[in-house]
């Protein structure tokens, strides 16, 4: 793989959604050749999933093996990107990188998979990125803000056939995450197009 060519064409990139999903293919890529696994999670998940009706300012990644990447590696495999910081967290291209630890993964659901320019990335279950907006918008205090971006994930998985609500209520109900009644009257206010 060309990599300054891809920077180049990166850079170039002005829609921020397409950025951050080439650099993804990229940096996804980048650490594959060294065995390592990566898979989108948190609100970069949320982003990609509702195509940019969120965006979160950060490619967040959790490795997939419970193996951690040596921080020296890390940092070479990003230094050949040009980022600067470290050793978790990065500005590369315009963008903020960050490795955030093991993949913890609840969902029986199957990863999704996305093709970018640079090869295909991971990103966490839409129904577990779903539960955890959720979640997220409830504790530890409710907030507006966290809860506009739960129900536009919420859009989102109502018009995606493919999304398991079974699953979703299977993990909202979670010792995990506790919040099904939460989850349920989101889900009612979204369809009811309250949300």
């Amino acid at each position: 793989m060309d990599i300054e060519a891809a920077k180049t064409d990166i850079l170039a990139t002005e829609d921020l959604l397409e950025r951050a999903l080439k650099l993804s293919g990229l940096v996804t890529a980048l650490f594959a050749e060294q065995g390592f696994r990566l898979v989108v999670v948190g609100g970069s998940a949320v982003e990609f999933y509702t195509e940019g009706g969120y965006m979160s300012g950060d490619i967040d990644f959790c490795r997939f093996l419970s193996r951690p990447i040596p921080p020296r590696l890390a940092q070479d495999v990003m230094a050949r990107l040009g980022a600067t910081g470290g050793p978790r967290s990065w500005r590369v291209l315009g963008l903020f990188v960050d490795m955030l630890g093991y993949l913890e993964n609840e969902s029986t659901s199957p990863k999704r998979k996305l093709e970018t320019p640079y090869g295909p990335i991971e990103l966490i279950p839409p129904e577990l990125a779903l539960v955890e907006r959720v979640l997220g918008a409830h504790y530890p205090t409710p907030s507006e803000e966290a809860a506009l971006v739960a129900k536009k994930m919420m859009a989102t998985s109502l018009s995606d056939p493919t999304f398991d609500w079974t699953e979703a209520e299977r993990l909202a109900d979670l010792p995990d995450f506790r919040i099904l009644p939460e989850f349920q009257t989101m889900k009612k206010e979204v369809e009811g197009g309250k949300a």
